[in-house]
């Protein structure tokens, strides 16, 4: 027996209407999966890159804030380097101010600025200003106080006396 029936009225077979009828709700089942696997993979790239974005966020956060504690440490790192320069670092004392020392720079705090070194605007500040004949460019001829680096980021420019050709 046959599943296909005549109808008197219309003398349509309704099995062809039904098999056109289950191809159109395949297709529409086909391209709504379509859309929501599409939606599935827009979704998870916004995911992926929120994340990626919270945790460079999260990077510069804490490298700002490691920078704001070192710089406060830095008048201290100075005084040890004055105590140091008059011998009043001795015994004890000159323990611990290694210890400082050591532990910023294990954190990454890197001092820099040396004598004879060609000035740079971007790492020294100029506080005075000479002119001799026995340097050829801008030169930073002394260091009057060192500067501070910590990654990329310099905390104190290195303070310098600066000294022109003539």
């Amino acid at each position: 027996m046959s599943d296909s029936v005549v109808t008197e009225e219309s003398g349509v077979d309704e099995n062809v209407d039904s098999t056109e009828s289950q191809e159109n709700t395949q297709e529409s089942i086909k391209s709504a999966e379509e859309v929501l696997t599409e939606d599935l993979q827009r979704l998870q790239a916004d995911y992926s890159n929120y994340r990626k974005r919270v945790d460079r966020d999260r990077a510069v956060a804490y490298e700002l804030a490691v920078a704001s504690v070192l710089n406060e440490l830095l008048p201290i790192l100075d005084d040890l380097d004055r105590a140091r320069t008059h011998g009043e670092l001795e015994g004890g004392f000159k323990s611990v101010a290694e210890q400082i020392e050591n532990a910023v720079t294990k954190i990454g705090l890197v001092k820099f600025g040396e004598a004879g070194t060609p000035f740079d605007p971007q790492i020294h500040e100029a506080l005075m200003h000479l002119t001799s004949t026995e340097v050829n460019e801008v030169t930073a001829t002394e260091i009057l106080q060192k500067g501070y680096r910590y990654k990329e980021r310099v905390l104190r420019p290195a303070r310098v006396t600066v000294t022109d050709p003539e």
